[in-house]
């Protein structure tokens, strides 16, 4: 079996159980999950994800912010407006 047919395979409650299992570090039995089987449980998670969720309900989703901008003149920027960066030491 590859990759694409294990994602084809997986189904809301194994996504949960893989999730849980990134979040606690271990499987439901106990076992701890080797680094190897985190990176896969997150391959496999992120790609489901991409697959059957929206955007805004993936892990580690961030919403924009409206009239975010770079400066220090206190002065909210237009979206489109080009703003110099001003680095400081």
């Amino acid at each position: 079996m590859n990759f694409e047919q294990l994602l084809d395979s997986i189904d809301p409650s194994i996504y949960q159980n893989l999730k849980r299992a990134i979040e606690l570090g271990k499987w439901p039995d106990g076992r701890v999950l080797s680094k190897e089987q985190r990176e896969m449980c997150l391959q496999a998670v992120i790609a489901y994800e991409h697959k059957h969720l929206s955007e805004d309900q993936r892990t580690g989703y961030i919403p924009p912010k409206p009239h975010q901008h770079c400066g220090g003149s206190g002065e909210v920027a237009e979206p489109d407006e080009e703003q110099p960066l001003n680095w400081k030491h």
